[in-house]
Parts: C-alpha cells; sequence; structure tokens
C-alpha cells in the first residue's frame, strides 16, 4: 500500500485542483503562455492563477504579483522564471500550500559548478521548507483526463491528443513531446506523462509509484538516459508488477562508448547498461531497443503478461495429430536457457514482407516455425492447403473465412509460442481480407499474436489498435516486441530473510586484496578454493605435492598472466626457484615499484571447462554478479549471464543454463558432465558479497573457476573494496 505521502505526491503532482504559473506570460507567441493555453485548450476543470507582477491580467485571467496574493492555496506551481530567481519563490511555496514545485528554469546541474552549487542550494532548502521538486529543466507534466496541462511542450497544442490509459516519464522532455505525437498519430491515449528533467528531487522511481495508483493509467512507459536512486525505482516496480501494471523502458547508453569499464574482466564483460538489463529483468520491465516499440508493444505488454509461463507448456516436434504436444515439453527463453527458442508462426500475404520479419525474429534469438505434418493435415480437412515452410503464405490462396479458421487455429496449435500475421497491399486496400480476420478472431490470453503491416495503412493501424491487437509499421519494432516479451520472467517468490557475511577477522577492509587474501574470503563464503601457501620468494619451501603453480603476489599487480606474474606446470624445487626468478624480473618490468607479499605456491588443479564468475557493485544498480566464459580471453567472448546479486540456487541455475559454454559439460554432444550443481552452490554463496558487514565490496572475480566432475574449485581471484 502506498504511504500517505506518496498518496499526497500523486495528488499534487498528477491531478492537482490549482495551480499557480509563476512567469506566465500574455504574449501568445511564448513558451511561458502555453501552460495557460493549453489548459484552457484541454478543458482543465481547475483553477488556474498567473503570476506576474508586470501584469494585472494574463489571456483574460486575472494575474497576481506574487504567490503571496493568492486568494487561496494552490497544490502545485509552475516556475518558469530565470534560474537566480528560482529560490526566493519557492521561499513563497509553502504559505501558498504548494506540495510540488515544477521547475521549467535552467541554469542548474546542466550548467556547470556554479549552476549544481544553485541547484543543491535550491535542493536543500526545499527539503527544509517541505516542498517537493520536479525538475529543474523540467518541460512539464500533463494529465489528459483532467486537462491539467501543466507544460510548454508544444506536442499540446495538437488537437487530436486523446484520453487514454497509458502514462510515460521521461528523463528528456523534447522526446516525451516526439513520442506523445508519434503514438498519438497511431490512436494511442495517453493518461499522464512527466518530464522529471535533472530529476534533483522527485525521481523517475516516486513518479512510477504515483502512477501505480493513478486510476486512470494501465501502462507505464520509460524514456530514461540514466538511472538515479535504483532502489527506490525498484520499489515502485515492484508495486507496478503487483498491481499488474506493465512497464516498458526505452534506455539511452547501450553502446561501449557510454559504459564506464572497472579493473576486472567483469567490468569490461559486463558493463553498466548488461547491469541495467539485469535491473530490468529482475522487476518485470520490458526494455525496448526501438524507440517506436516503446508504445507499439503496449497492446502486448497489457494483455500477454504470463507468456512465458504459457510457453513452458509448448510442444516439441513430436506432436500428436491436432498439432499438439506432451505436457511436458519445455521452451527456452530468449537467453537460450533451455532447449530452443520461442518459436512464432508467421502467417502471410506478402512474402517478402514477411522475409523481412523472419530475418529480424531470427537476429533476436526467435525462430519462424514450419507447421508439422499433423498441424498441415489438421488444416487440409478444414479446407485449407498449408505447406511445411517457416512461413504460410496465404497470397491468393484463402477467403477471408480461411484466413480467420487458420488464426483461430495456430491460437490454438502447441507447436508455436506465437502468432504474427504479416499483411500486404490487402491493409492498405482490401483490410477485409487479412486484418479483419484478425479483429474477429477467438484470441485466448495465453498465446501472443501481433501484425506487421508491410505499406502504410493508417485505417487498418487504427482498426487493429482500436481492438488491442499489436500492430507494427516496421519488421524491427516487430519483433523487438516479441523478443522482449519473451523475455520477461515471473514474478520471484518472496525472498528469504539474508544471512550476513561476516567478514573474516584481521582481513583488511578496504583497498585491494591480494590473490591469497581473496581466497580466504571466498571460502569463508563457501567457495572452494585450491590449496595453496604464501613463501618468501627467497625461500619458497611449500609442502605442496609437484607439479604446482607459482604466482607474484601483489596488489599492485591485480591481472598476473599481463605481467608474466604466473607459471603453471613446476615440477621441482630447481624449477619452481627459476620460475620465481623470471616472474620477479617481469613484475619489475611491467609494474616497477611494485610491492611484492611473496610467492603464491598452488596445487595444480584438473577441469572440464573453466569459467568467470565476478562481482560488481554497479554504480547504478547496486550488486550484481556475473557469470561467464572463463581465462583470458573473457573480455573478447560476450557469453555471460548476470543478475542482481545475491542470488538464490535456483536463479544460479538459471544463470548456468544462459552461458553457452556450459553445454561443453551439460551433456552436449557426450561430452563428460561436470557438477552444475556445484556451480550453482558456489555462484550464490559467492553472490553473499553483497551482504558483507562493515565493507564495501566494489569488485571481485574467480577467474578462472574451473568445473569438475566432483565439484568446483577457484583457482585465482581478485577483491576491491571501496
Amino acid at each position: 500500500m502506498p504511504s500517505n505521502s506518496s498518496s499526497s505526491l500523486g495528488q499534487a503532482l498528477l491531478a492537482p485542483r490549482a495551480i499557480a504559473l509563476v512567469g506566465a506570460s500574455g504574449d501568445a507567441r511564448k513558451n511561458t503562455a502555453r501552460p495557460l493555453r493549453f489548459m484552457r485548450k484541454h478543458d482543465y476543470a481547475g483553477r488556474i492563477y498567473p503570476i506576474n507582477a508586470g501584469r494585472a491580467d494574463i489571456m483574460g485571467e486575472r494575474a497576481y504579483p506574487t504567490l503571496a496574493d493568492l486568494p487561496e492555496a494552490v497544490d502545485h506551481v509552475f516556475v518558469m522564471i530565470p534560474g537566480e530567481q528560482v529560490l526566493p519563490v519557492l521561499e513563497q511555496c509553502p504559505a501558498a500550500g504548494a506540495r510540488v514545485v515544477t521547475i521549467y528554469s535552467d541554469g542548474f546541474a546542466e550548467a556547470g559548478p556554479e549552476g549544481m552549487a544553485r541547484q543543491h542550494a535550491l535542493v536543500a532548502r526545499a527539503r527544509e521548507l517541505g516542498v517537493r521538486l520536479l525538475g529543474p529543466n523540467s518541460i512539464g507534466s500533463a494529465n489528459l483526463h483532467t486537462g491539467g496541462i501543466i507544460s510548454v511542450n508544444a506536442a499540446f497544442e495538437a488537437d487530436d491528443l486523446q484520453a487514454g490509459d497509458i502514462s510515460m516519464v521521461s528523463q528528456s522532455g523534447s522526446m516525451m513531446g516526439s513520442l506523445l505525437s508519434r503514438a498519438a498519430a497511431r490512436g494511442f491515449g495517453f493518461a499522464s506523462s512527466v518530464s522529471v528533467g535533472n530529476e534533483c528531487d522527485i525521481s523517475v522511481g516516486e513518479v512510477v509509484d504515483a502512477l501505480v495508483d493513478d486510476p486512470h493509467t494501465r501502462v507505464i512507459l520509460l524514456f530514461l538516459e540514466t538511472l538515479r536512486q535504483s532502489t527506490v525505482l525498484a520499489a515502485a516496480l515492484r508495486r507496478a508488477r503487483e498491481a499488474g501494471k506493465p512497464v516498458v523502458a526505452y534506455k539511452l547508453g547501450r553502446s561501449e562508448q557510454g559504459d564506464a569499464l572497472s579493473q576486472s574482466h567483469t567490468g569490461a564483460m559486463a558493463g553498466n547498461d548488461a547491469a541495467v538489463d539485469a535491473f530490468f529483468r529482475a522487476h518485470g520491465v520490458l526494455r525496448v531497443q526501438q524507440l517506436e516499440t516503446l508504445f507499439e508493444i503496449v497492446p502486448l505488454a497489457a494483455r500477454y503478461r504470463d507468456v512465458r509461463a504459457a510457453a513452458a507448456t509448448a510442444a516439441r516436434p513430436d506432436t500428436t495429430a491436432s498439432g499438439a504436444a506432451p505436457a511436458s515439453a519445455t521452451l527456452s527463453d530468449i537467453d537460450g536457457s533451455a532447449s530452443r527458442a520461442p518459436r512464432v508462426a508467421v502467417i502471410t500475404t506478402t512474402g517478402g514482407g514477411a522475409a523481412t520479419v523472419v530475418d529480424n525474429l531470427g537476429m533476436r534469438g526467435l525462430v519462424a516455425a514450419a507447421p508439422p505434418p499433423a498441424f498441415v493435415a489438421h488444416m487440409a480437412g478444414r479446407g485449407l492447403r498449408i505447406r511445411e515452410t517457416p512461413v504460410i503464405d496465404l497470397t491468393l490462396a484463402a477467403t477471408p473465412a480461411q484466413y480467420k479458421d487458420l488464426l483461430e487455429q495456430l491460437l490454438l496449435a502447441d507447436w508455436c509460442d506465437a502468432v504474427l500475421s504479416v499483411i500486404g497491399s490487402s491493409a492498405q486496400f482490401h483490410p477485409d481480407f487479412a486484418v479483419n480476420p484478425l479483429v474477429q478472431a477467438h484470441k485466448p490470453d495465453n498465446k501472443p499474436m501481433a501484425a506487421f503491416l508491410a505499406p502504410e495503412a493508417p485505417a487498418s493501424l487504427a482498426l487493429l489498435r482500436q481492438n488491442g491487437i499489436a500492430a507494427f509499421r516496421t519488421p524491427e519494432a516487430c519483433a523487438d516486441a516479441l523478443a522482449v516479451l519473451f523475455q520477461r520472467r515471473p514474478a520471484p517468490a518472496p525472498a528469504a530473510a539474508q544471512t550476513p557475511f561476516l567478514w573474516p577477522p584481521g582481513m583488511p577492509r578496504t583497498g585491494a586484496l591480494t590473490e591469497y587474501e581473496a581466497s580466504q574470503v571466498f571460502q569463508a563464503l563457501g567457495v572452494p578454493v585450491a590449496r595453496s601457501c604464501l613463501v618468501p620468494a627467497g625461500d619458497p619451501a611449500h609442502g605442496l605435492a609437484y607439479p604446482v603453480v607459482a604466482k607474484v603476489s601483489s596488489r599492485d599487480v591485480p591481472h598476473k598472466t599481463d605481467a608474466g606474474a604466473v607459471r603453471v606446470g613446476i615440477g621441482d624445487d630447481a624449477q619452481l626457484r627459476d620460475a620465481i626468478a623470471t616472474m620477479l624480473d617481469n613484475v619489475h618490468a611491467h609494474v616497477p615499484g611494485a610491492t611484492i607479499d611473496g610467492i603464491l605456491v598452488q596445487v595444480m588443479e584438473g577441469r572440464l571447462l573453466e569459467l568467470i564468475l565476478g562481482y560488481r557493485l554497479d554504480p547504478l544498480v547496486g550488486p550484481t554478479v556475473v557469470l561467464g566464459a572463463g581465462g583470458i580471453a573473457a573480455e573478447l567472448n560476450p557469453d555471460f549471464a548476470i543478475r542482481l546479486a545475491p542470488v538464490s540456487v535456483q536463479e544460479a541455475h538459471a544463470m548456468i543454463d544462459e552461458v553457452r559454454a556450459t553445454r561443453l559439460v551439460r551433456g552436449f554432444r557426450g561430452l563428460p558432465r561436470g557438477d552444475c550443481d556445484a556451480l550453482a552452490r558456489a555462484i550464490a554463496a559467492f553472490s553473499r558479497l553483497a551482504l558483507a558487514t562493515d565493507v564495501t565490496v566494489a569488485e571481485a572475480e574467480i577467474n578462472p573457476l574451473f568445473i569438475r566432475a566432483d565439484g568446483v574449485v577457484a583457482v585465482d581471484g581478485l577483491l576491491h573494496m571501496q
């Protein structure tokens, strides 16, 4: 349940009853005149109070010199004056009754150190006054159900904006307007939209939380440039999931250029954007890659909420006469976590158009499924001849009634997990043939159905939209939507109370640990480590059976292979002394001035496979754990699974299934099986670094982690603390 403060924020932010417009202009050509014009245009029923000391009247409304002169309290103040004048206005807001102040003004954090200082001072004073701030640099907010358009965004000039059940939160004001206009042109209606600007106080998470309680909002869209206050956002996303309100996000920053890398292989292999993906998936957010998918996916997101669970009973190729299959059949998600990818039955009236979609489906990890012989025979018995091809082409081969019947049979068949209708020129000129059957067909809620319209066919798009059918203008957006829909995970079971991890006594609590120290921490977590001992370089007596591995132990040399500080297969004492001398020379050349703690001598361990197991305190989403292909090629091979930490053993098993390299120890082509149960336990144990007491672990990794037939063993690692 929302707190009283959350409900109060939502009302003042999304549905204020009285609004003051500070800096409102009587010149209709100016941006600062827009909020008043827009609210009149969209029939706002509340009270509007223009604040302008230089005018007694603004567009027929009485103007007031200051907030102190208002005849009644207001819920919301919209500030449109120069940045240096905002603080004096803020001082008047509590007495005016305002709970939310939206600041359109610029000249704050985006303007350099001086502006940042001005913003910090503004936030500090607002907290003292008990007032919440949206912005600065916020283009405003809008509620199309009430007509409360507290915004200067030109998108609200439009006459065709419809009130609907979609709400949007954007970190870009201009993109919010662009998306609103694009969506409105397609017949999508909006409930509320909020531009958070610099997000100095009210965060995206708090706006999402307010929208969860908004009775007009059914689906929430996010346009994000970064993540701020991820714990607040996570709590709001949990509430949205519990309330059955899907959240769809488009976030910038997928390229390596915008992704800071850390010291470990883990940071290079799974940087910030991969962590953001893990955050979104953990909280049921559908992250799309195509901008138009952000709103085109809405009908799919709203209607088909449990497609992964439904698809888990999908058929294997050995179907029965009607195309049904054993209930024990399984379906993988996009990441390849089980035996196969989601299968899409593609029905078309345009071969070329269908080919573009099939190509994009394949690039996103889905497959166009050919109907099995039993289904072909089943349809022949119903008067329609089709072939066993990945695209069911009905061009000049079916009537509208047969098209509808085929759709309904596909939606009931167990050999496909979604149905996609690709419509050619008939969408533009003869919608009764291929568009109307989609509307008329009986559509169960457990199997997604969507359409891609190859030509420009606005009337057909509008018809499908009006009937709650997802229709796409590009093959890329269509594949994007289906891919992310099948990536969605079911809500996790309530987590049991987590036991804190007690840091080993005497172990350093800041900075970098040596490999030897890191191995002691890993062992304390419950991760098996290779037997080893730390010896002086001049007296390397160790008591371990040969052959052994020798490594230089130094906090200044985290990646020992790069520095020539590792030797393997050492067979006797003489070889050990020679190896030590060579390694020390290499280290002094590679890292002059490095402090050497000694030589780590380690038992040579056998393995079936080597992996990397990493932990990273991501600056955006917090603790994450990564499993991937190991060894020195870890950064070159983008084969990994990432989760928010800590994880359960069950979730660790899912991570193992997602990493392609683990197939080598999961029965691939008769190869020996590794101990994946032990691996899952090690992943879960390692992820408990997130629960360390009195220590903040910045990053840690085991590279490699050897997978054997009878267990796992860590043979190298590092750990850095803040």
